[in-house]
């Protein structure tokens, strides 16, 4: 099923629910019912087969045939036993006990009184800023289920206690009464039928393909008919939530978990890697995080994030509402800021929390050992080219002083860089990186000036255009005090994103379509990003060799945009493809790159003999 199918089908359902909720709901249960008919036909299919070739073999009567169909129910059967026993993982965290955490416990067994909810079979708690309930099926398609409660600390910290215990009402409340146990039994069917679906899609034999063909085309009907129940389900968890804690606090509580969310993503953990530039052993994080979370965010930021939480708009790709919708359906107005939590929700998981907390550094410690040591070796060659460049920065042109300026930021993303920009653009008035990064280290009250800046990045640099009417647009939609609403600027950079959309997506097209070696010269980076480059192929294992070239666009001739191609011997081309893809996005390139493995197009023999030479080999 194709994207376009898959959304026309969601549509459907949604539609479908909501003109008759008990009709839809019968058609989804039917759906259901025809995945285990599957399973359950094919069972006795082979269980038939084998019931009548066993005897004949028995009796001496062998025939090829025979054999054939022995081997074929064979593996029916045992396909068969795999869909009906699918076994899930426990949930990665440290298992808690009423014991440990009595608050907590009677505040669960509380809400679970009141939404009529099964027990809890366990409880954990881990380093997610998140909550969640899981409840997986105990076998597989078949028998019965176990309910598992997780509750981030992160989030205990940035929560006060109505607003967590809100969070848990929410999460209790997927498993509420009877429509909450049908919206369960089907969450449970949906992740045996993914599992199933995974678990088969690396198996070549007849009987797996035959499986995999009927998963094909049963799974992704089933995910698109199930999903206006998913996306229902979280209303009503929501309304549950709000029931037992009331709608404002529920409602603060999404707008309280949006934004601190997002500055633990977008500032903490940026703080935190930064320290391994001092730092050659990697240090816990969640002790640290307890008191940052205890703070308010800062006004800018939290607004910030707001308004780009509210530009977001619900879709097929996720079940949940996004917050606008959610806040909407509790409150009936727009999400704001709310009052912080003055005191966080610790509290209610007993004395044993600073030990949780200290084990969950040291596992964090473990698994990320060689991430942070990569990037203290990367910072601390950031730090020597940034040592370099200061000591020549007399005799600097105005390229290798926005390259300064951009080492210092990494190293200090307040690092007061402003005079650099400036010094670049007195070297090369319109130098395109120069005037991106003083849109970028401006403060947030000099609107007046970042647009100016923005129209001569327009102007000047075609293949900033996009950026700089992105960037323009999200300044002019953001609310100043001291700005009134820009009607004419607002339809103006509208109408050059537009222009500049287009233009992207050709160069886009010319990058990303053969002929692969018209058009290219050899790479053009300096000694400092050649060596960034090659370190971060070293650690890709999967990659023998790789070649780089430059592609000249003819859209943007000044744009720096790069084809990478990679020697990947021992993969398969599913393999191959993840690496390239993901090695376009962490590649530290100074311009978008495709990646292509060596391969029907292009082969090895034309990489060797168009490509120059290689950059990397292992």
């Amino acid at each position: 099923m194709d994207q376009a199918d898959f959304v026309h089908m969601v549509r459907m359902s949604e539609h479908a629910s909501a003109e008759d909720s008990r009709a839809y709901r019968r058609s989804v249960a039917a759906f259901a019912a025809l995945g285990y008919a599957w399973v359950l036909g094919c069972m006795l299919l082979a269980v038939g087969a084998l019931w009548w070739v066993v005897p004949q073999l028995l009796h001496g009567r062998f025939r090829w045939a025979m054999g054939w169909i022995l081997l074929a129910a064979g593996g029916l059967l045992w396909a068969c036993a795999r869909a009906l026993w699918v076994r899930f993982e426990a949930p990665e965290g440290i298992e808690i006990t009423a014991e440990q955490a009595p608050a907590l416990f009677e505040a669960l067994e509380r809400i679970r009184k009141k939404v009529r909810g099964p027990a809890l079979h366990h409880v954990y708690v881990d380093g997610e800023f998140n909550a969640s309930i899981r409840q997986v099926p105990r076998y597989g398609l078949f028998g019965g289920a176990v309910n598992q409660l997780t509750v981030g600390l992160p989030l205990a910290m940035a929560l006060d206690k109505p607003r967590l215990l809100a969070v848990l009402a929410h999460e209790y409340g997927h498993l509420r009464g009877d429509h909450g146990r049908f919206a369960a039994w089907i969450y449970r069917t949906r992740l045996s039928w993914l599992r199933l679906h995974e678990r088969f899609g690396d198996n070549a034999g007849p009987v797996a393909v035959a499986t995999q063909a009927f998963l094909d085309w049963y799974f992704p009907r089933f995910a698109a008919k199930t999903f206006a129940l998913a996306r229902q389900d979280e209303y009503e968890a929501d309304r549950i939530a709000a029931r037992l804690l009331g709608a404002e606090v529920a409602a603060a509580a999404l707008a309280e978990i949006e934004v601190k969310g997002a500055w633990l993503g977008d500032v903490f953990w940026a703080q935190h890697w930064r320290a391994a530039a001092a730092q050659p052993l990697p240090v816990g994080p969640y002790t640290a995080m307890r008191s940052l979370l205890a703070l308010p965010p800062e006004a800018r930021f939290a607004q910030e994030a707001l308004r780009q939480a509210l530009q977001r708009i619900s879709s097929v790709d996720d079940t949940h509402p996004v917050l606008r919708d959610r806040v909407e359906a509790l409150t009936g107005g727009r999400p704001v800021l709310p009052a912080w939590s003055q005191r966080s929700a610790l509290s209610l998981l007993g004395p044993q929390v600073p030990q949780w907390l200290a084990q969950l550094d040291r596992l964090w410690c473990q698994e990320n050992a060689s991430a942070w040591k990569r990037q203290h070796a990367w910072l601390g060659r950031v730090r020597e080219r940034a040592e370099a460049l200061q000591q020549t920065l007399a005799r600097h042109n105005a390229q290798e002083t926005v390259e300064l300026a951009g080492l210092l930021r990494q190293l200090n993303p307040d690092a007061p860089v402003r005079a650099l920009y400036e010094q670049a653009l007195q070297r090369s008035e319109d130098h395109a990186g120069a005037l991106q990064g003083l849109v970028e280290c401006l403060p947030g009250d000099a609107w007046a000036e970042r647009l100016q800046y923005l129209e001569r990045l327009w102007q000047a640099a075609p293949a900033h255009r996009w950026w700089a009417a992105r960037t323009a647009l999200d300044e002019l939609e953001t609310a100043r005090p001291d700005r009134g609403h820009d009607a004419e600027g607002l339809k103006q950079w509208r109408e050059r994103l537009r222009l500049a959309d287009a233009a992207e997506k050709r160069a886009w097209e010319e990058l990303t379509e053969p002929p692969w070696f018209s058009r290219v010269a050899r790479h053009d980076l300096t000694p400092f990003e050649l060596g960034e480059v090659q370190a971060e192929l070293a650690q890709c294992e999967g990659v023998a060799r790789c070649w780089l070239v430059c592609k000249q666009l003819q859209e943007f001739a000044q744009r720096r945009a790069y084809l990478v191609f990679l020697e990947l011997p021992g993969m398969d081309d599913r393999e191959r493809y993840a690496l390239c893809r993901g090695l376009e996005r962490r590649l530290s390139l100074p311009g978008p790159a495709l990646a292509l493995w060596a391969g029907e197009s292009p082969t090895l023999a034309e990489i060797r003999r168009s490509a120059f030479e290689p950059v990397f080999a292992r």
